[in-house]
């Protein structure tokens, strides 16, 4: 999520998938001792007696770990086999009721470790991820290509119609029966052997693959030895350049780390062509420079398995088996809207590149833009078309303002919400705060936490998981946790947002909103545990309160002076909306279509050369344009070859147009209102993945969405 984040039990995939996260270390650790044994002391013997069974973070070692995980995995095996052999005829209650209650212990076990590895890690945990990848794989195969548990599951779902289940339990059956089948539950017994080499293997090279890209992330920053080649960086960016110098042992020396993208902030500022040059192809060059670090095999390595796996499981490639469970449902689908966007949005790129070049030349440039050009003369152009740029801003966006008198205030306006900060509750670092949510009727909802600060030894991005998820049939309530990456401030100074830090910040809450107000019976369904193609678009609906005049004015005030945002800065804000979305858009396209040319290749398709591959998947999808590099380049694509985003990049862009059309609907119906928001908490977040995602929009909206107001947002109308 900017972004975010999720079958059987999900235990299971949380486990792998948060692993799949693990950031680089920065702390000293303790090693595990491979022979600790497990006993009744360890927090994770039982669940946490704190409000909302809220993590025990104050008692939780790194050396509780790796016993807790040896016992929750025997513990959750007891439990499938108990079912399996069961030898009462397969009813819903003792077969899939009792699968959704398996695995509790290794939910908190896997919860905690993913949240750890991807906002604090250290060194132990960063082994620990790579030895349990292929274990927690291993552990799944057994449960899923258990054929006597298939066999009662197929029992069930072959007679569902005589079963009178309710509409989510009826849809529960489906998706366990499903769930199954895509695993590889129908497969001959010489194919079940080859799957778990392939999950095995998959496992730890994606683990690898995460670890390295995030060391390779620390190993580029860009080193300089003089201020004069950081000028146009305030005189505090340039201070805190050298302090992070001195903290590597580069005294002397001024240190520009390198966050996961391709673009980096500091591009947009840097006077000195020479020093942007240098930071855009340190970002562009990770993963492919040779080193321990590199990343090129294990992209081959990873593709090829993938490959491979998709053709035993009867598809022709990944996209096809992963798309099939998403609401694109095919390549075709995704590659029909990926390329129908493709062309007039390098089309706008390149007429913004040209104004580029304009302003270029009358400064007397003497050189032709380049990509490392782009954010720093882009500014420029802004400036001379609306008279602004974007620093104006970050006055009038401190961060305590923005989440409470922003977030919180545009909750309560929506959806009644209310909040209170507490500080009982343990954190496992101290910039995490917590709040308690109440509903309209004054009843406790849930409880939120919010980790806003970029760490050494924290995954770069944003987004949201869900500590505790909802399920009435474990009598949980939600614990839903945001992460952003925003510097942290020298003590003492404001912590000022940028524009996109703003949106981030609301967007990330979104999908806190879809965690909290879930209302579901079984843990399959939970919040967020829906298609990945349609996750982002609550995320993505809650960005429009941003800017929302009622909300804009309740948090956007002068950090000094208290002074509202100028009316006229807020026109120039929003007359510029549409301004370098070329290259916005393209970026986007370009990454999307790279991690779908990846994962539409066959086996004996698999290339040699990484870097040639990209190259030409780029030119041939038309998107091959030099001063608009791709957002995530194949060496470093973490949401592809480590996340949970394989051949699901696209995802935000299918997304946002249930979200622009959405945005359209509030604005028709009176924006912000009790009334909308209820409708909207109703139909759609509430329901979590209990049905159809594509039933569920129309539901709340009564119709298809229309991707007119998509290409109106991005500027793709050619008006």
């Amino acid at each position: 999520m900017k972004r975010t984040h999720f079958l059987l039990a999900a235990a299971v995939s949380a486990a792998v998938l948060n692993i799949a996260h693990a950031a680089p270390a920065a702390q000293a650790a303790a090693p595990v001792a491979a022979s600790a044994k497990f006993d009744a002391s360890n927090p994770f013997a039982k669940e946490s007696t704190l409000p909302f069974n809220y993590p025990a973070w104050d008692k939780i070692r790194n050396e509780h770990f790796a016993p807790a995980y040896a016992e929750a995995m025997r513990q959750h095996a007891a439990e499938i086999e108990k079912i399996a052999n069961n030898k009462a005829a397969p009813t819903f209650e003792n077969t899939i009721v009792a699968m959704e209650r398996a695995g509790r212990m290794l939910a908190r076990v896997s919860t905690a470790f993913g949240t750890l590895s991807g906002s604090y890690t250290n060194d132990t945990l960063i082994a620990l991820g790579r030895e349990m990848a292929p274990k927690l794989s291993q552990h799944s195969d057994a449960i899923r290509l258990n054929g006597k548990l298939y066999q009662r599951i197929n029992t069930l779902y072959n007679k569902r119609d005589s079963l009178k289940l309710d509409a989510e339990s009826a849809y529960l059956l489906d998706r366990y029966n499903n769930d199954f089948e895509r695993a590889g539950a129908k497969l001959s017994e010489a194919d079940k052997v080859k799957l778990k080499e392939y999950n095995s293997k998959l496992a730890a090279l994606q683990t690898q693959f995460a670890q390295n890209t995030l060391k390779e992330a620390n190993a580029s920053a860009l080193v300089v030895d003089t201020r004069e080649e950081l000028a146009g960086m305030s005189d505090k960016a340039i201070d805190a350049a050298a302090a992070e110098g001195k903290k590597r042992g580069l005294d002397g020396k001024f240190v520009i780390p390198v966050v996961n993208t391709t673009q980096q902030a500091a591009l947009s500022v840097l006077t000195h062509r020479d020093t942007r040059a240098k930071l855009l192809s340190a970002s562009m060059a990770r993963g492919s420079r040779g080193g321990e670090f590199d990343t090129r095999q294990t992209v081959l390595q990873i593709a090829k398995l993938r490959a491979e796996r998709a053709v035993l499981l009867g598809y022709p490639n990944h996209a096809a088996y992963n798309l099939e469970e998403q609401t694109a449902k095919t390549t075709d689908a995704v590659n029909a809207l990926l390329g129908e966007l493709a062309t007039p949005a390098v089309n706008n790129a390149k007429k913004e590149a040209a104004d580029i070049q304009k302003v270029i030349d009358a400064e007397k440039g003497g050189f032709k833009a380049a990509a490392h050009d782009w954010a720093f003369y882009s500014d420029k152009v802004r400036a001379q078309r609306y008279a602004f740029d974007a620093g104006q801003l970050r006055p009038y966006f401190e961060i305590n303002r923005v989440l409470v008198d922003g977030v919180f205030f545009a909750a309560n306006k929506e959806f009644g919400l209310t909040f209170k900060e507490r500080k009982d509750l343990p954190g496992y670092n101290e910039d995490v705060r917590t709040f308690d949510v109440f509903d309209v009727d004054g009843k406790q909802l849930a409880i939120f936490t919010f980790d806003p600060y970029a760490r050494s030894n924290k995954r770069g991005g944003a987004w949201a998981n869900a500590w505790v998820p909802q399920t009435k049939l474990l009598g949980t309530k939600p614990v839903i946790a945001n992460n952003l990456n925003v510097a942290k401030p020298a003590a003492g100074e404001p912590t000022l947002l940028t524009y996109d830090e703003v949106r981030t910040t609301f967007h990330e809450f979104g999908h806190a909103l879809h965690g909290m107000f879930s209302d579901v019976q079984y843990p399959r369904f939970s919040g967020s545990r829906v298609p990945r193609d349609y996750v982002e678009f609550p995320s993505q609906v809650n960005e429009m309160w941003m800017a929302w005049p009622e909300v804009l004015a309740n948090y956007a005030k002068h950090y000094q002076t208290g002074e509202p945002m100028p009316k006229e800065l807020l026109d120039k804000v929003q007359a510029s909306a549409q301004f370098n979305e070329g290259f916005r858009t393209t970026e986007y396209l370009a990454a999307a279509l790279l991690d779908q040319a990846w994962h539409q290749l066959a086996p004996n398709q698999i290339p040699q050369d990484v870097l040639a591959f990209e190259a030409e998947a780029l030119k041939k999808a038309g998107v091959d344009f030099a001063l608009v590099p791709p957002r995530y380049r194949s060496t470093y694509f973490s949401h592809t070859f480590s996340g949970g985003y394989s051949a699901g990049y696209y995802g935000y862009l299918w997304a946002e147009k249930l979200d622009a059309d959405t945005v359209e609907w509030f604005k028709a119906n009176g924006g912000l209102t009790r009334k909308n928001g209820d409708h909207f908490r109703k139909t759609l977040l509430s329901r979590g993945g209990t049905l159809d995602a594509m039933q569920m929009y129309r539901n709340f909206r009564g119709k298809d969405a229309d991707i007119k107001p998509l290409l109106e947002r991005r500027g793709l109308t050619g008006e």
